[in-house]
């Protein structure tokens, strides 16, 4: 299989479901935030520093396929589904794992800058290009009925992210960076 088609040359994408679009169509600019925060999360997996952390962060860019699959087809199914998608229990389980790593945590009583570990500072950013991904996808769900379950799902995945930046500092024992506002004047 060759990894060009030539398809693409004049602008335009196909999406499943034999439809071609803009490569500049809102839909194409969700699933490309999507693919950014997946290529994102593999730098962190390179830095993660165990081997759970790694595994919990493959398992999220495991997700963003369905997620990138999903937004790629039209909703509601018309026919018969040809790849799964995002639902409420993938909402679920990350609730159940920001409630498990916040309980590893301690209480935040400021507000943290990003950084710390790479790894740490590499799963801010990629919670910053979620927070774009999700702002794309709401901006998309304005122009195409989206799957109930997909802005949900980038919302607590951006929270889930934060929690596991924290972590990850945690688990290095370097401190979160507070934020120190200046006083003016």
């Amino acid at each position: 299989m060759r990894l060009y088609s030539r398809s693409g040359d004049q602008g335009d994408t196909s999406i499943i479901g034999a439809h071609r679009v803009p490569k500049d169509d809102a839909r194409i600019h969700t699933i490309g935030d999507v693919d950014e925060l997946n290529a994102l999360l593999g730098i962190a997996r390179a830095e993660a520093p165990t081997p759970d952390m790694q595994a919990a962060i493959a398992e999220l860019q495991s997700l963003l396929f369905v997620l990138g699959s999903d937004l790629a087809r039209p909703y509601p199914d018309t026919g018969q589904p040809t790849s799964p998608r995002i639902s409420p229990a993938h909402v679920a389980g990350l609730e159940q794992s920001i409630d498990t790593y916040q309980a590893r945590l301690p209480e935040l009583t400021t507000f943290i800058l990003p950084g710390g570990t790479r790894c740490a500072a590499y799963i801010h950013l990629a919670r910053a290009v979620c927070r774009r991904a999700e702002r794309s996808a709401v901006a998309l769900s304005r122009r195409a009925a989206l799957n109930p379950a997909v802005l949900p799902f980038l919302n607590r995945l951006s929270d889930l992210l934060f929690a596991m930046a924290r972590l990850a500092n945690s688990m290095a024992s370097v401190p979160d960076i507070p934020w120190k506002p200046h006083s003016e004047g």
